[in-house]
């Protein structure tokens, strides 16, 4: 079977090729002359589906054996020949050579969409799949076409593919536009400039699920939301449309129903590439097929649930899930997750599966106004990601943990959790994590960071553990959920908390309990702590003013643990990298009784649904909205050191995934 590559090849300048408009290099004896991060920097700006992934040998040259083609982009392109470059990569070495040493534009629109996207470090997922069957390998060959409809779909939906015409033909502009699904700009550097977009002038992009007109009200999803208003409006797998004067609520499959049929027949088309081992797999992919004609969800997902590491060869989820892009923090937005089990987490099932009930009673013993649940839900799998579309393709970054589905029966009964095992286990992550971190820690507390990267595998399973226990999603008080009760927006937040503080919480438990060891705890604590800064760094709001769900939990957590002492900041301090001052110190004995601590408010406001209770909490760590959209305003009005936090990782560029396939 062919390689699968995905290539855009540009000049550095508008439409001309690279051979044309920059200088010929033929030698390799030339390839030393960008270094390998900025190289990586330069491509995803120009669009040069192109990734120099390792210096094995260190001499600062890239070598054939060092670079992968990447997926994603619109026309195919070969760079190597055997152990020899193609004459497609000199050409483009020339052309990221040429863009690398261009100077800042000066049309302030430009320099801003070339900030943003040279503010990253791409970082490869790559899937070698070339020794696989040939029948699993068509079934991967189909799903990835899946995945191509998905896209297109998704784009749709966040109001994309509306706006394609109008994107400046630069090569930085198109980039963006394609990495984030859209012409905004997603960096905290970058968000709240107003001329930082992929179109010239700017846009709006309303999202396609609710009435274009009615957006341009920042408060029209509390009018949606209000009381009397029909309930399906909201629901999670329709689109608002105006009848008259009226709102009515359309089903995903009437909305789009063109789209979705092509999705449901290549569904059926991937099945019929599959062994015939794979019986719980099929039968998940014909469910899925139908809900893409029929919008029934519920009933894929419980073929979904029925699929685990020892039935299957493959993850896949496709359709509707998360909510986060969504500015009213309701609807589902379209995905597929394609991915190899990773059957590595069978070992620790096996440890906590038998915990379960446990736990959720270690959470209701916390407050009186929570009764533990029978909770039957499978602890996480692992998997190993191939490719993500839709709505799991982030510009920055990529999801490591999931819990789906999340509403109906098989959410109620515990659905099904997945870990991503494999994503920043690179050396270039790891790297970034300690610098860092060792930017913001003291010389003992950096002492505490292990450069293994089992403790936020644990955290991640505890969190997405930690959703399926207390009161989860469609748990209700006084009748309502939690998304009536808060509000989408604050809902998901305090989701999200619970989770997190679940997976700070259950350590100690574990530890107890001879699951973990003492290494192994303090491993995960550090871990998410350090992992707490990277989500303040983020900044708190959306530059329209939603919440940033985890940058705002990860702002309560470390303010909370600095009320208590486990965390103090020292302004004066110098850090273990010996550049700039200002500090934390980390003292872990008093922390499993302070993430208790945290824990038992969390549950007291999710279980009586104080709305109150959650805004204060959050107002102390996060501040109140200002009007900026972004973390900017250095805030003086909450424990935690925003600006500081933010001004270390601002010196550092944030992950951008980018993927190559093999077949």
């Amino acid at each position: 079977m062919k390689r699968l590559l995905a290539a855009l090849l540009v000049a550095a300048c508008g439409s001309s090729s690279p051979a044309t408009s920059t200088p010929e290099i033929t030698a390799a004896t030339e390839l030393n002359r960008v270094e390998r991060e900025r190289f990586n920097q330069v491509a995803l700006r120009e669009g040069i589906p192109i990734h120099w992934y390792i210096d094995r040998d260190n001499d600062g040259s890239v070598d054939p054996d060092e670079v992968h083609a990447l997926h994603f982009y619109t026309v195919s392109r070969e760079w190597t020949a055997g152990d020899q470059f193609t004459s497609d990569f000199f050409a483009a070495y020339a052309a990221i050579e040429a863009a690398a040493s261009e100077g800042a534009p000066s049309d302030a629109r430009l320099a801003a969409v070339r900030t943003e996207l040279e503010s990253t470090a791409p970082t490869l997922v790559y899937s070698d799949l070339r020794e696989l069957p040939d029948d699993q390998r068509a079934f991967a060959e189909r799903m990835i076409e899946v995945g191509r409809l998905i896209d297109a779909l998704y784009a749709t939906q966040v109001g994309a593919s509306a706006l394609t015409g109008r994107v400046a033909e630069d090569a930085a502009s198109q980039s963006l536009f394609r990495r984030n699904w859209g012409a905004h700009c997603r960096s905290p550097l970058t968000e709240s400039i107003a001329a930082c977009s992929a179109i010239e002038g700017g846009s709006d992009q309303p999202v396609d699920v609710y009435p274009m007109d009615m957006q341009a009200d920042p408060s029209f999803c509390e009018a949606l939301q209000a009381d009397g208003v029909d309930e399906e409006i909201m629901a999670p797998f329709t689109v608002v449309r105006r009848d008259g004067m009226a709102l009515r609520a359309v089903p995903y499959t009437e909305a789009y129903a063109d789209e979705m049929g092509a999705i449901a027949a290549t569904l059926r088309l991937a099945i019929n590439d599959l062994p015939a081992a794979e019986e719980a797999l099929k039968a998940y992919l014909e469910s899925a097929a139908s809900a893409f004609t029929t919008n029934d969800w519920f009933s894929a997902d419980a073929a979904w649930a029925a699929m685990d590491a020892t039935n299957s060869r493959w993850y896949v989820r496709v359709g509707p899930d998360e909510v986060y892009w969504d500015p009213c923090n309701r609807k589902a937005g379209f995905h597929l997750t394609f991915a190899l089990i990773d059957r590595s987490s069978l070992e620790w099932q096996a440890q906590l599966n038998p915990l379960r009930a446990d736990m959720e009673g270690a959470l209701a013993s916390l407050v009186d106004s929570y009764d533990p649940r029978n909770v039957n839900f499978a602890m996480p799998d692992f998997i190993a990601i191939v490719a993500n579309f839709g709505d799991d393709r982030d510009p920055y970054g990529a999801t490591i943990g999931q819990s789906l589905p999340n509403w109906g029966p098989v959410a109620t009964s515990g659905g099904r959790t997945v870990a991503m095992s494999t994503l920043y286990n690179d050396a270039d992550s790891l790297q970034r994590r300690r610098r860092a971190a060792a930017a913001l820690l003291d010389d003992a507390s950096i002492a505490l960071l292990s450069d293994s990267t089992e403790g936020g595998l644990m955290s991640t399973i505890l969190h997405e553990a930690g959703h399926n226990l207390g009161p989860a999603h469609s748990y209700e008080v006084n009748g309502q959920t939690a998304s009536q009760a808060f509000g989408g927006e604050l809902a998901t937040m305090l989701e999200e908390l619970k989770a997190q503080s679940s997976a700070l919480f259950f350590i100690d438990m574990l530890r107890e309990r001879g699951v973990i060891n003492d290494e192994q705890a303090r491993d995960t604590y550090v871990d998410s702590i350090v992992w707490a800064f990277g989500h303040i760094s983020r900044g708190m709001w959306t530059a329209t003013g939603r919440r940033k769900p985890y940058s705002q939990l990860a702002a309560i957590h470390i303010g909370f643990l600095m009320d208590r002492g486990v965390l103090s900041w020292n302004a004066e301090a110098t850090p273990a990298s010996g550049q700039g001052s200002g500090a934390f110190h980390i003292e872990l004995e008093t922390l499993p009784a302070v993430a208790r601590e945290l824990m038992t408010e969390v549950m007291r406001i999710k279980s009586t649904t104080d709305r109150a209770g959650g805004i204060t909490l959050a107002d102390r760590y996060v501040g109140t909205y200002d009007g900026s959209g972004t973390h900017a305003a250095r805030r003086t009005d909450t424990v935690v050191p925003h600006g500081a936090i933010v001004d270390v990782y601002s010196t550092f560029p944030r992950a951008a995934m980018v993927y190559a396939i093999d077949l």
